[in-house]
């Protein structure tokens, strides 16, 4: 197997391993996951399996990756609510400079 099959093989291999992480610690939380967020995992998890990685267009994802770079926010976003963490800082209201 070649180093580039190499890694592709470990990129999926940690993208299906995230998804069942993310999945698993909702579950365990008792934090119910929207309809969206569920239907995003399973469609995810299945593309993943049959072709390699998530998404089609090269341009919204790293070479070698399985997931692009939005549907690994959303999936980082999924964990922190699993977890009980904030889902969006980047929104959070700026503190005033005193």
């Amino acid at each position: 197997m070649s180093p580039w099959e190499q890694q592709k093989e470990a990129a999926k291999r940690s993208a299906l391993n995230a998804l069942k992480r993310a999945r698993r610690s909702a579950e365990k939380a008792g934090v119910s996951l929207s309809g969206w967020e569920g239907e995003f995992l399973d469609s995810v998890d299945e593309r993943i399996r049959e072709h390699g990685r998530a998404f089609a267009d090269p341009e919204k994802g790293a070479p070698g990756q399985a997931l692009s770079s939005l549907q690994g926010r959303k999936l980082k976003e999924i964990t922190a609510k699993a977890k009980g963490e904030e889902t969006r800082p980047w929104m959070r209201k700026a503190k005033a400079k005193e």
